[in-house]
């Protein structure tokens, strides 16, 4: 997984903070654990769909902030997706 140059604690915090946002935006109730988690796997796996595109993310929180929200944003559309 790549964190972006951030260490486990910095992309744990960010990704929290990414994933909570997404659960404000999307109106999602979910717990503080899941929004790390989304957070986490949804900045990894945007860094990952976009650099399989050659579109460069670049370092830096701010960064990681952007792409772990939206990432986690798309997994929760996809969530409720396959739920009904």
């Amino acid at each position: 997984m790549d964190l972006n140059g951030m260490g486990l604690l910095g992309a744990i915090i960010v990704g929290g903070l990414a994933g909570w946002l997404a659960e404000q935006f999307m109106k999602s109730n979910m717990g503080i654990l899941m929004n790390i988690v989304l957070g986490i796997i949804g900045a990894a796996a945007l860094n990952f769909l976009l650099s399989v595109l050659g579109i460069y993310t670049g370092t830096g929180i701010l960064i990681y902030l952007i792409v772990g929200f939206i990432g986690a944003c798309i997994l929760i559309a996809i969530g409720r997706a396959v739920r009904r």
